[in-house]
């Protein structure tokens, strides 16, 4: 089946892009965003989580025209975390243009303030359970601009994600990063250490945050959740990377797991703008492995490289 894309008016997300290959089906909000709300095989749940409320993420925000709200789903931020530059509020109506059979580009209005502008094309598969997203940042500013992509993925509750760990032979030096945040402990039981991964299981209701990062040598993370397997490809390239080093995140609490990739750290002159690229992939799989990493090894490469 070839790609479709059709425009439609979701009941809670308004007026949204929705595309599909006829395997996966992705939906996009046009009324604000970019953001990718859902993303699934057909037939099954939504593997993305979705802030139905629309929660504002507090008062403390409020420096841009209006609040900054959760909404849920894949979004493009940039990084460093640092307020309020990186929170600014994508609450704002998108331009989209098909440009091609397989592609859309959805465009945010201009930050004023930070003086980007943020856009995700996406490229749906032939009869592939794939697709691949460009985000593109543009300095549209009079002086140049630092920042690293972030690419954030919202999943839903009760999944179970999978980070593989460096396995570079680095002799007498250290070959891994850990980068921990202040509000996380070690031994939270949602988070297994293993020696070729790390796996966080989302726990519905501990409202505790935890969040982690690390040289993600591998280039991919992985969820399982609703009978389903979501991948998400990255290419980890040489280069200064934000948080210590870290080309991958996560992040969770009782209601979401986030995975998080970045780009290395940009420096764009006025009118240069830079992309970073992820492939995601989608599976029916309704195993979830259990932290025996041999189990989770037999698991993932059934998929891992398709």
């Amino acid at each position: 089946m070839s790609v479709a894309v059709s425009a439609i008016v979701d009941e809670v997300w308004g007026n949204c892009v929705k595309m599909t290959n006829g395997l996966v089906e992705l939906l996009v909000t046009v009324d604000f965003g970019p953001r990718v709300i859902k993303a699934n095989l057909v037939g099954k749940e939504n593997m993305f989580y979705e802030d139905i409320a629309k929660t504002p993420l507090g008062d403390k925000l409020d420096v841009f025209e209006g609040q900054t709200a959760c909404y849920g789903g894949h979004r493009l931020w940039i990084s460093p975390e640092i307020l309020p530059r990186c929170y600014y509020p994508d609450n704002y109506p998108v331009t989209w243009k098909q440009e091609d059979e397989h592609t859309v580009i959805f465009e945010a209005p201009v930050e004023k303030i930070n003086n980007i502008q943020k856009s995700i094309r996406i490229s749906m598969i032939d009869e592939e359970p794939a697709a691949q997203l460009e985000h593109i940042v543009k300095n549209v500013g009079m002086w140049e601009i630092e920042f690293a992509h972030w690419c954030i993925t919202m999943t839903v509750a009760g999944g179970k994600e999978i980070i593989p760990m460096p396995k570079n032979k680095a002799g007498l030096l250290p070959n891994r990063v850990i980068a921990l945040w202040d509000y996380g402990d070690m031994n939270d039981e949602r988070v297994y250490w293993g020696k070729d991964y790390i796996t966080v299981t989302n726990i519905p209701g501990k409202s505790n945050p935890f969040k982690l990062g690390l040289n993600n040598e591998a280039g991919w993370g992985a969820v399982f959740n609703n009978g389903q397997l979501f991948i998400k490809y990255f290419d980890p390239t040489d280069g200064f990377y934000p948080d210590n080093g870290c080309t991958y995140e996560t992040y969770t609490n009782g209601v979401m797991t986030e995975c998080e990739t970045l780009s290395q750290v940009w420096q764009l002159e006025p009118g240069e703008e830079e992309s970073f690229f992820e492939e995601w992939e989608f599976y029916a799989e309704n195993e979830v492995p259990s932290n025996d990493e041999a189990e989770i090894s037999r698991i993932m490469n059934k998929y891992l490289g398709e």
